[in-house]
C-alpha cells in the first residue's frame, strides 16, 4: 500500500495543469492507517474502534493538536436567545441569535447566528461552521447583530471590523435554506482571537488561566473546534434542528478545525473540508505548498508546541493527514479544493481520501481509490467520500455549496 501511493505522488504530476506542476512533490510514502503500534493489522471494524482509533487520536492530541478540555471545563456554561425573528431573508427563515456564555458573568461567551427555514416539517437537518470575520460579515441582514467593544478588545491590536456583508458570498443562506438546511454560525475571534499572545486572551485564559503550558497543551485550533462542539451542546437543545444530522464545515484554517471538530466529537454527522491545506487535509509528506515549517513559524500559535518538532521533518511524522480524515469514519466526509489554490496542494488533500479508504472499507463502505486526479469541476462521489477540485483560488463560492448540499442529502435527509 506504502508503494502504491508513492507511485501515486510522482506518476500524477504528468496529469496536472502548469500551475501545479511548478513545483515537485516531495517522493513520499504513507504511514499505513491499519497497522498498529504492536504490528499487527486491523482486520475489522472493532478492532479499529478499540484499539487503533484510539492510537492514532492519542498522536493528533499529543503531538499536533493538544489536548482539548470537555464541556465539564466550562461547568457554568448557559445558553440564552437574544434575538429571535420569524421574519428573516424575505420571509424564508426563522433567525436566532444565541449567546453561549461559558461562565456566569457573560465575560467569555460565543454568539452563534442561525437560520431555519420557515417551511420546514419538524426539525431540520443543518449546516454548521465558524466563521471569520464576524456573524455581521456572513450577511446583508441589518438585524445580526455586530461585536460589541468589549468583544473587540481582546482582538489582536489594531484590528479593524470588517463592514456588513463582507463575507457573505461564502455563506448563501437563502440557497441553503432552500434546499431544506438550517446554518449556524460563529466567529471564531469569540472563542480564541486569532493572534499568538501566549494564550491569554479567550477560552485558554478563563479554563487554563495562568498554568505553565507543556508541549501537549492545546492551541487555537483546538480551540476553535471546541467552540463548534459547544454550539452542537446547543443545537441539542433547539427542538427544530434534527442534532443526529449536523454537517460541520469551514474553509483554510477553520477546514483544519472542521476537521478537528469531526475527529474529536462523533456526534457530528458529516465532516466538510473547504481548501484546509498543509495540517488539514493535504498530505504533508509531500511538502507541496504550504509547509509545516512556514504554518509553525507563521501561525505559532495553532498547534501545540510538539508539532513544531517535525518541521522540515515530516516523514518522520508517524501519521499523515490521511489519518486525520480516518477519524472521520465511517462517517461521511468531504474535501474540496480549488486548482489555482496551489498553497492548500489540492493535490495532497485529494489522495489523503485515498490514503483513509481502507478504514472506511473496515466499515463496508467504499471510497475513492482512483489515483487519478480528477478533472476540474468533475466532482467525484464514492461511497460515504466526495471530492472535487474547481476552477479559481482560495475561496468558498456558490459552485462549492452546490457540491456540498447534494452530497450532504444522500446521509442527512
Amino acid at each position: 500500500m506504502k508503494h502504491l501511493f508513492k507511485l501515486a505522488a510522482i506518476a500524477v504530476l504528468s496529469i496536472l495543469p502548469l500551475s501545479l506542476d511548478a513545483q515537485p512533490a516531495n517522493p513520499y510514502e504513507l504511514p499505513d492507517p491499519l497497522l498498529m503500534e504492536n504490528g499487527k493489522i486491523v482486520r475489522n471494524k472493532n478492532q479499529w474502534i478499540k484499539e487503533r482509533r484510539p492510537e492514532i487520536m492519542e498522536m493528533l492530541r499529543s503531538q499536533m493538536f493538544g489536548r482539548e478540555p470537555g464541556a465539564d471545563a466550562v461547568p457554568d456554561m448557559h445558553f440564552k436567545v437574544i434575538e429571535e425573528s420569524h421574519d428573516a431573508l424575505g420571509g424564508l427563515a426563522t433567525r436566532k441569535q444565541v449567546k453561549i456564555s461559558f461562565d456566569k458573568n457573560e465575560k467569555y461567551y460565543l454568539m452563534l447566528l442561525m437560520y431555519v427555514p420557515n417551511d420546514k416539517k419538524g426539525p431540520v437537518p443543518a449546516f454548521l461552521g465558524a466563521n471569520f470575520k464576524g456573524n455581521h460579515a456572513t450577511t446583508d441582514d441589518p438585524e445580526v447583530l455586530m461585536f460589541t467593544p468589549e468583544k473587540i478588545a481582546t482582538f489582536a491590536p489594531g484590528y479593524v471590523v470588517e463592514p456588513r456583508a463582507t463575507n457573505a458570498h461564502r455563506w448563501p443562506y437563502e440557497y441553503i435554506i432552500k434546499n431544506g438546511y438550517a446554518v449556524a454560525t460563529y466567529c471564531y475571534h469569540d472563542v480564541d482571537p486569532d493572534f499568538h499572545d501566549g494564550f491569554h486572551n479567550g477560552i485558554h485564559q478563563l479554563i487554563d488561566g495562568d498554568k505553565p503550558r507543556n508541549g501537549e497543551s492545546w492551541g487555537s485550533i483546538s480551540a476553535w473546534a471546541w467552540g463548534l462542539s459547544r454550539c452542537m451542546d446547543y443545537l441539542e437543545t433547539d427542538k427544530d434542528i434534527n442534532s443526529k444530522k449536523v454537517a460541520v464545515i469551514g474553509h483554510s484554517r477553520l477546514g483544519k478545525t472542521s476537521l478537528w471538530a469531526g475527529a474529536t466529537d462523533q456526534r457530528f454527522a458529516l465532516v466538510i473540508s473547504n481548501e484546509s491545506g498543509c495540517s488539514g487535509a493535504a498530505i504533508a509528506r509531500r511538502k507541496f505548498g504550504e509547509t509545516l515549517q512556514a504554518i509553525n513559524r507563521n501561525f505559532p500559535h495553532w498547534f501545540c508546541d510538539n508539532y513544531k518538532a517535525y518541521n522540515g521533518r515530516e516523514e518522520k511524522m508517524p501519521w499523515d493527514q490521511h489519518e486525520l480524515i480516518a477519524m472521520i469514519a465511517p462517517r461521511p466526509v468531504y474535501v474540496a479544493s480549488a486548482i489555482e489554490d496551489t498553497w492548500a496542494d489540492p493535490v495532497g488533500e485529494y489522495f489523503s481520501l485515498v490514503g483513509a479508504t481502507s478504514v472506511y472499507n473496515l466499515f463496508g463502505y467504499d471510497g475513492i481509490t482512483s489515483h487519478e486526479f480528477p478533472a476540474v469541476e468533475h466532482p467525484v462521489s464514492v461511497g460515504r467520500m466526495g471530492y472535487h477540485v474547481r476552477r479559481g483560488a482560495h475561496n468558498t463560492l456558490l459552485y462549492d455549496w452546490e457540491q456540498f448540499i447534494p452530497f450532504a442529502d444522500r446521509f442527512l435527509k
